[in-house]
């Protein structure tokens, strides 16, 4: 199926890039990017008084199997109609499928859904629970939003619902999940769908072809290496994909701990903005290089999405990015399902790099049908849940990372032998209060735990895709982007 194979163009979410070409970015697309500007401006304004992937057609949602859609509005129905908004990834295509015959079925529950791009998911949840529109009752969240969503009130606290739902076994959450989706105050504000960490993924069968061995822990110089000596090798096949696509959780995501072990960061201990330091630099300069001499086509506008179909599609021999990806790469179906490979996210001066976050589902505090949206997410985030996507689409394909039950699960162990350990290694092996060489003002490690920092990084990272895209130097944008950080400080957070 296309939500597990990835999507092929055809089948792509609305909005979700699937340009092909390799030219600089054309005026459409800076067009848009410019629009996202001004969306992220003010966003900030927004967040930053509050807290102390796409175009208008990416606004319609997605056909779901739950009965009926919404198009960028949701609201409206009844006590047994909910509205959840989504990111569009291929576990949530899952969950859309299975929705009908089993959640609706055994509540009476109506889900209506919105499945949007990252990007545009982000935008959109941003949007609606400041405001509290109410017109969302779930929301697919992060680790890096509650901590400023429930301080703003903007979630519900969801203790009550877990006290009085035994089964649920809020216990068997893993930890590092649970502290990551617990508020200040120690109340739970968000439930994990899935837990990932990062890797790098490859094609055991290319490497082995070409007679080269990945070692369990590469460096990235390593890495580059394989890239140029794969890059071609097999007709039509890049040597490694990697996020272009501006977004601070798009590209900034790999990108920043690329950064952290390169030797650099953001924000230095004091607030002291370091974008343009040498080893921001270095690490950026590196990453371009890599993704414009050897990566995938169209990188500019590359996202999650479009690096998981060159990956299934056999048109990369590497991929680094979330652990979650393998549960699609490695599924019943898939084309390259027990040709793949995964070892450590790649290193330079650190022992390790790999992030740590969690999609998980949060309750907007102005939602009017919070018992039933407590409902969906016990069941979304269940054991039970993942019990039924291991029976009717295949054990491989669990939303995983965030039970400890899912891994002493032998059916699990079983279907997920190629990757279940590894995923597990890099999950424990990450950490948010030290994730580089020096220490830093905020957690956090594919991004800094302040709610300024998604629109400051988005920023940015348009500046990088434009670099990606040849249209300015990697010392060009950064220097523009020393600017926006320093800015994003002086005030709030710089003494």
């Amino acid at each position: 199926m296309a939500g597990r194979q990835g999507l092929s163009k055809k089948d792509a979410a609305p909005g979700a890039s699937t340009s092909a070409a390799n030219s600089p970015l054309s005026r459409r697309a800076a067009t848009t990017l410019s629009r996202r500007a001004a969306t992220t401006l003010s966003r900030r304004a927004a967040l930053g008084g509050a807290a102390g992937v796409g175009t208008a057609a990416a606004l319609s949602a997605c056909s779901g199997a739950g009965g009926g859609t919404t198009g960028g509005g949701g609201g409206g129905g009844d006590s047994k109609t909910i509205n959840v908004i989504m990111v569009n990834n291929p576990q949530m295509v899952d969950l859309q499928k299975l929705t009908a015959d089993n959640f609706t079925k055994d509540t009476g529950i109506t889900v209506k859904y919105t499945v949007l791009p990252e990007n545009d998911v982000r935008d959109k949840i941003s949007q609606e629970f400041s405001s509290q529109a109410g017109q969302y009752d779930v929301a697919s969240i992060s680790n890096y939003e509650v901590p400023f969503y429930s301080k703003n009130d903007w979630l519900a606290p969801m203790d009550d619902f877990i006290k009085a739902d035994s089964a649920f076994g809020q216990d068997d959450i893993l930890k590092p999940l649970a502290t990551a989706l617990t508020g200040d105050d120690g109340k739970v504000y968000g439930e994990p769908f899935y837990g990932e960490s990062s890797f790098l993924m490859y094609r055991k069968d290319v490497f082995e072809a070409n007679g080269i061995t990945m070692p369990d822990k590469p460096t990235w110089d390593e890495v580059a290496g394989f890239a140029a000596q794969l890059d071609g090798k097999t007709p039509g096949m890049k040597g490694i994909a990697l996020r272009g696509q501006p977004g601070w959780g798009q590209v900034f995501a790999p990108l920043t701990t690329v950064v952290n072990t390169f030797g650099g960061t953001w924000f230095d201990e004091d607030w002291t903005a370091q974008v343009n330091a040498p080893e921001f630099v270095a690490a950026t300069k590196f990453y371009v290089d890599l993704v414009t001499a050897h990566g995938e086509s169209g990188a500019p506008q590359a996202g999650f999405t479009e690096c998981l179909n060159g990956m299934t599609q056999s048109q990369v021999a590497m991929w680094y990015d979330a652990t979650s990806a393998a549960g699609s790469l490695d599924a019943s179906g898939s084309p390259v399902a027990g040709k793949m490979g995964y070892v450590a996210a790649p290193v330079n001066q650190t022992d390790s790099s790999g992030w740590l976050y969690t999609w998980a589902w949060g309750i907007q505090k102005a939602s009017k049908n919070q018992e039933n949206a407590w409902k969906f997410v016990s069941w979304a985030s269940s054991k039970e849940y993942e019990e039924l996507v291991g029976k009717q689409v295949g054990w491989a394909s669990v939303p995983a990372g965030k039970r400890t039950s899912t891994y002493e699960n032998a059916d699990y162990q079983k279907s997920a032998a190629p990757f279940y350990k590894a995923t597990q290694d890099a999950i424990n092996a990450a950490n948010p209060e030290d994730p580089g060489v020096q220490k830093r003002p905020a957690a956090g490690i594919q991004f800094v735990a302040i709610p300024e920092f998604a629109d400051m990084a988005t920023q940015v990272s348009q500046l990088v895709s434009s670099a990606i895209a040849g249209q300015m130097s990697v010392e060009d944008a950064l220097d523009q982007g020393q600017d926006l950080a320093t800015k994003l400080v002086s005030d709030k957070y710089k003494k």
